[in-house]
């Protein structure tokens, strides 16, 4: 990208570049579908090859119950893959497509109007790494455990025993249960997807 002069205006970079968009919270998937279905029918495929919602697989433990579910990392935004020097409709067309606010990152072009500023590779990379990350099976555990709870162990060694949690370690998705084994309070560390709540 390109500066114009001291004033720190910019032109538009020419190429194949991830943009960050904002949308209306949890219209993203919407936003996303009415995208690619105007770009089909516009034409734009060249200049908008790639759409994505940064989407992470989780794991939720509602009501004794484990369900998988996918939950956007970054709520409220979307990421295209555009190149917004090959047609100056472009630009004009994703700021107004419905569901979308705009994008994230933007500096004085010409004429004071709005220049949509890149994502950096390394901005690029992290954040495509973690998708692909979550993609490869790198499932993360969401459930809400604190010192105290009492739990029932599910599976393992210990299935049917009930014990208090001690030790939470949300990093490791583990817990630290004193479970009462032939009366003595045994510590027992089990992950999360071995316990539920009682």
């Amino acid at each position: 990208m390109a500066k114009k002069n001291e004033e720190d205006k910019v032109e538009v970079a020419t190429g194949l570049y991830w943009y960050v968009v904002r949308s209306v919270a949890s219209q993203e998937k919407k936003a996303k579908a009415y995208l690619e279905t105007e770009i089909t029918r516009q034409g734009y495929q060249d200049s908008i090859p790639e759409i994505l919602i940064p989407l992470e697989k989780v794991y939720e433990v509602r009501n004794g119950k484990k369900k998988v579910r996918e939950r956007n990392f970054f709520p409220g935004y979307m990421l295209i893959y555009c190149d917004l020097s090959l047609n100056a409709e472009v630009l004009h067309f994703i700021k107004n497509t419905p569901g979308i606010m705009g994008f994230l990152e933007e500096k004085k072009g010409d004429g004071d109007s709005l220049i949509p500023v890149p994502l950096r590779q390394s901005e690029v990379n992290r954040i495509l790494g973690r998708v692909d990350d979550t993609n490869e099976g790198d499932i993360q555990v969401e459930a809400d455990y604190n010192v105290g709870d009492s739990v029932k162990v599910m599976d393992g060694a210990f299935s049917g025993f009930s014990g208090t949690i001690q030790e939470v370690f949300d990093d490791k998705k583990k817990l630290n249960v004193i479970v009462k084994i032939f009366g003595r309070n045994t510590p027992v560390e089990l992950n999360y997807m071995q316990v539920e709540k009682e």
